[in-house]
This record gives structure tokens, C-alpha cells and sequence, in this order.
């Protein structure tokens, strides 16, 4: 592989605003797999938001990136699976998997899409310092005829159009607007994007927490929601507390540690069977590898206010943040009732009709 920009190269990154800034281009923000893919020839890399490489894990990928991409060309976009006309987060994560045949399997079954939003090269010519406008523009040239599961993201420069997304595009398992500069140059791992995204909160019981990697102090705390059917279920976890917090949160715990977690509700976490009919922590996981994700139990009898931005099926898509604690509220109160449902959007309206096929 010889091009302009060669890989690895982490992707330019998107730092949170409040609301939609005036005067940018703006693009729905997908729910996926960051990837900046390299096309040199019949040569595909599919480069992760890490530098790390997803070429294995999307066959199907790169052969429709083969079909529909620029020669020699470096896009960065995202890798997404749809599911009912919606972005399936937990489908794609499935596709990590160190088995050949279970990857091949799911690239037939539960094939994924990609949604290219920025180009970092084509031919020759090298276009981090050009600026997004005029990058824009060759990109749509660059995929005028491009099929799917490859797309071209929708982008605009009108801000009521946005705020209209904003609104809209979360039925269709979206994650907010991005916001770009016209002028901006592409600045790889660099913060120099706009993410608006979702703000919710929710009322949930504290069951448990994980050490932090550093020491004897709080890590995370796991969270739970009562089902209609009367069961606690693992829901995510909050973290970000200052190291300070982190420590005092031991202390505070551990009247609620039980020695005995038989009596605990998600006591089976560690039975592999007993993930498939409920939600609980600690779950093996493709990412993390050989990370420690043992929990410590705690009576369910805290009640935490904390902020999300949206649910994956049913847990928190997220790491939820601390609002404040919740003494008024009684464990049981706190369901999936109280969450908000989102109007379902068609992805399919998203994405809009693919092109003509050429003459």
C-alpha cells in the first residue's frame, strides 16, 4: 500500500456543546464503529478509531468498499449494522470475534454498512490541510455512484435543518448532530468537531461497583432497573468521579457490601447460561480481553439520579453520569417506566434512496 495518507491515522474527534453552533456543516452522528478505511488498488484497511484494524472482523465490507470506492483513495466514515430499520449497536459488537467462521457467519447473516463522512486523500494528493468545505464536495464527487451498503452521510449547512435531525434522527437509533467547521482542516486525533447529543436522566438503583484499576477505590457503580416483571436488571454503569470521590464512595458503601452475595439478585452473573434471560454484569466481554470484570455486591437499597444520552435495547448505550443521590426515592420505584420512548424513525428515510444507476 503507497498513499498519501498512509495508516494507521486516528480519526479527527468531537468535543460536547450544549446546542447546535450557527454558521457549520451538519451530519447526523452514527452509533458505530469508527473506521478511517485505506484503498490502495484491490488493497482495503479498515483502521479503528485506536489505529487499530477491523479489516478481518467485515469481509463483506471490503469487498463493497472494493465496489464502490475511488481507486486510491483514505474516507473516514463509520461501520454500522441496521436491524429493523434502526442502528444496532449490540449486532456490531458481535461481529469482534477471534473465530473465523463465527465472522464469515455473521457477514452473511447480519451484514454491515458503511456511512462515509470525510476524505482524508484521493490519488496523489494528500487532503488533511484542505479545508471541509472543498473536502465535502470531493467526497460527494468521489461516491456519486456508490451503492449500498456504502452511503454517502447526509450533510447540510442550514441549522434548522439540523435542529430537526436532532429530533428526528433518534428513532432511527442515531446519536445526535455533529457539527463542523466549513474552514476546518483534518486534524487527526484532534478535538476540533462539535457533538450535540441527547441529555436525559433517570432514577436507578446502585447494586454493586467495580474496583478502579489504580487501586482499593470505586471505579464504576452498577446500576440496575426493576422490569414489569419485578426483577432487577443490570443497566450500565456510572463512573467519571473525581479520585478524591472515589475514595470516600468505599467508606460510604460499606454498610450495603454483602458477604454473602448468594441473596444478591444478580448472584448468577458469573453463569454464562444465565445472561441469555436476563441482563447482568460482568458478562464476558470481546473488548476487554482479560479485564478483571469481578463487582462487588451491595444490598439494592441506594437510589442514584443519573444523566444519559439513550438506551441500546435495554441499557444504557452509555456510561451514565452523577446527578446526585435520590434518599427520596424507594429502590422499587425506580423502572423502565420512568424512561422516555423514543418515536421509532426509519434509518431508511435517513440514508435517502441510493443514486441512479449510471448510464
Amino acid at each position: 500500500m503507497d498513499l498519501p495518507v498512509m495508516p494507521p491515522v486516528k480519526p479527527m474527534l468531537a468535543k460536547s456543546v450544549a446546542s447546535i453552533p450557527p454558521g457549520m456543516q451538519y451530519e447526523a452522528k452514527w452509533d458505530g464503529f469508527r473506521a478511517v478505511v485505506h484503498r490502495d488498488g484491490p488493497e482495503i484497511e479498515l483502521g479503528s478509531r485506536t489505529g487499530k484494524s477491523l479489516t478481518r472482523y467485515f469481509p463483506e465490507l471490503v469487498a463493497a468498499l472494493k465496489q464502490n470506492l475511488p481507486d486510491r483513495c483514505v474516507v473516514d466514515g463509520e461501520i454500522v449494522i441496521v436491524h429493523d430499520g434502526r442502528l444496532d449497536f449490540d449486532r456490531l459488537t458481535e461481529r469482534i470475534h477471534p473465530a473465523a467462521s463465527r465472522v464469515t457467519m455473521l457477514s452473511e447473516t447480519t451484514p454491515a454498512s458503511f456511512v462515509a463522512f470525510d476524505l482524508l486523500a484521493l490519488g496523489d494528493e494528500a487532503l488533511l490541510d484542505t479545508p471541509l468545505a472543498t473536502r465535502r464536495t470531493a467526497l460527494s464527487q468521489a461516491l456519486s455512484t456508490s451503492r449500498p451498503p456504502v452511503h454517502l452521510a447526509p450533510a447540510t449547512t442550514d441549522p434548522a435543518l439540523a435542529r430537526e435531525w436532532f429530533e428526528r434522527f433518534e428513532g432511527a437509533g442515531l446519536d445526535g448532530v455533529v457539527a463542523k467547521p466549513l474552514d476546518l482542516p483534518y486534524r487527526p486525533d484532534a478535538r476540533l468537531m462539535f457533538k450535540i447529543k441527547h441529555e436525559r436522566t433517570a432514577d436507578a438503583v446502585v447494586a454493586g461497583f467495580r474496583f478502579h484499576k489504580s487501586g482499593p477505590i470505586v471505579g464504576s457503580l452498577l446500576l440496575g432497573l426493576y422490569d414489569d416483571a419485578g426483577a432487577l436488571q443490570h443497566v450500565g454503569v456510572c463512573a467519571a468521579f473525581p479520585m478524591k470521590r472515589r475514595a470516600e464512595l468505599v467508606e460510604e458503601l460499606e454498610p450495603l457490601r454483602m458477604p454473602d452475595p448468594a441473596a444478591h439478585p444478580w448472584a448468577a452473573w458469573a453463569e454464562e447460561s444465565a445472561h441469555e434471560s436476563a441482563r447482568l454484569p460482568g458478562a464476558t466481554s470481546r473488548w476487554t480481553g482479560k479485564k478483571d470484570l469481578s463487582w462487588v455486591p451491595l444490598r439494592p437499597e441506594r437510589v442514584i439520579e443519573v444523566k444519559y444520552d439513550h438506551m441500546e435495547g435495554d441499557r444504557f448505550r452509555h456510561t451514565a453520569q452523577f446527578r446526585r443521590w435520590r434518599p427520596d426515592r424507594t429502590p422499587e420505584s425506580c423502572t423502565y417506566a420512568q424512561l422516555e420512548e423514543v418515536v421509532r424513525y426509519d434509518l431508511a428515510e435517513v440514508l435517502g434512496p441510493p443514486p441512479p444507476p449510471p448510464e
